[in-house]
């Protein structure tokens, strides 16, 4: 019976530097390649890769990038919509009932760094109570806060305090959606069925590119400190606040 390899000379083999590299290599190669198809735009800071998630969620009529189906009338292009006024009337209460949750909760702070989000010349409410009551001094009757605006601000209560990363994931998607698309929806709803008045709702004191830089560079700080599976499950939760905002968004098509 042969004796026993020693253990010193399996120490040898997996020491040689040639073979170290054949086993090594390919692994580190493999893992390098998936992390790079996980997180594509990750070198650029995380709210890239918040940006990246969330154009892949869109249709092709709404972004070039887009890789959703159509399902719903508010995914079809901006172009092709009908706006109600009823409609319109519903979707700027459930609208304010969302930013002012937004923005209570970041008065709130119940995690610190949310304080880094007050005062970012974002804020909607305001310029929404002035858009109510000029609608109400035109003669309509302003409806009360209906169930998608009701549902997405008591969901927004909750995950702030019990989960923060994903309610940074809604933070975000609602201010930078609304400076981007929304800003198509304005201009849509003003030519369709405001005489083409622009309301508040889609102005902003200042300059807003510089504005959504500064709350850019402040969320790619705040997710400095996070592991990676924090950053994950962030991400992951970017469906969500599209199904969410979505079913906001809807109600300016609706006929009464």
């Amino acid at each position: 019976m042969a004796s026993p390899t020693p253990v010193s000379q399996f120490k040898y083999v997996f020491s040689e530097p040639n073979l170290a590299t054949t086993f090594q290599n390919p692994i580190s190669a493999t893992t390098a390649e998936n992390a790079k198809k996980r997180h594509p735009a990750e070198s650029k800071g995380f709210v890239e890769e918040m940006r990246f998630v969330a154009m892949k969620l869109h249709t092709k009529d709404q972004a070039k990038e887009g890789e959703k189906e159509i399902s719903q009338p508010e995914e079809r292009s901006v172009v092709m919509w009908e706006p109600t006024t009823g409609g319109h009337l519903r979707f700027l209460v459930d609208s304010k009932l969302v930013f002012d949750t937004l923005e209570k909760i970041v008065a709130d702070a119940a995690y610190p760094y949310y304080a880094e989000f007050r005062n970012t010349g974002l804020e909607r409410s305001a310029s929404l109570a002035k858009d109510l009551e000029w609608f109400r001094e035109q003669g309509h009757v302003i409806p009360e806060p209906s169930s998608p605006g009701l549902t997405y601000a008591q969901y927004l209560k909750e995950l702030s305090v019990k989960d923060p990363q994903a309610f940074i994931c809604h933070f975000y998607n609602i201010y930078f959606a609304h400076s981007a698309g929304g800003r198509m929806v304005g201009k849509k709803v003003a030519e369709k069925i405001l005489d083409e008045k622009v309301l508040e709702f889609y102005k902003w004191d200042g300059q807003l590119s510089q504005m959504l830089q500064n709350v850019r560079d402040k969320l790619d700080e705040v997710a400095e400190g996070w592991t990676r599976e924090e950053k994950n499950h962030c991400l992951e939760e970017t469906e969500k606040s599209f199904k969410l905002s979505g079913e906001v968004l809807r109600l300016i098509l609706v006929s009464s």
